[in-house]
């Protein structure tokens, strides 16, 4: 249900603007994204988690704000990530 360590550091060097870049928006919004697939995955087995929903709901939230700083501060990269994702805008 979790990111495996390995995975999160795939995520992050893939993503990261700099070497050692762990907090920009980019590599926030892509583990969160990463996180957002688990769980989705978890709730085709167990529909009726609804603690888990809820941690759901949280992390999509924190990575609309996310989406929406970098949108306000950068829109080249916010339409660069959005690709780069899958997201919808």
């Amino acid at each position: 249900m979790s990111v495996t360590t390995e995975r999160k550091a795939e995520v992050i060097k893939d993503n990261a603007r700099a070497k050692g870049d762990t907090g920009s928006p980019e590599v926030q919004v892509a583990i969160l994204t990463e996180r957002i697939r688990n769980l989705t995955d978890h709730f085709k087995d167990n529909h009726k988690d609804n603690h888990s929903r809820r941690g759901l709901l949280k992390m999509v939230n924190k990575r609309r704000s996310l989406l929406a700083y970098l949108k306000s501060k950068d829109v080249e990269r916010y339409n660069a990530l959005i690709q780069k994702l899958g997201l919808r805008k």
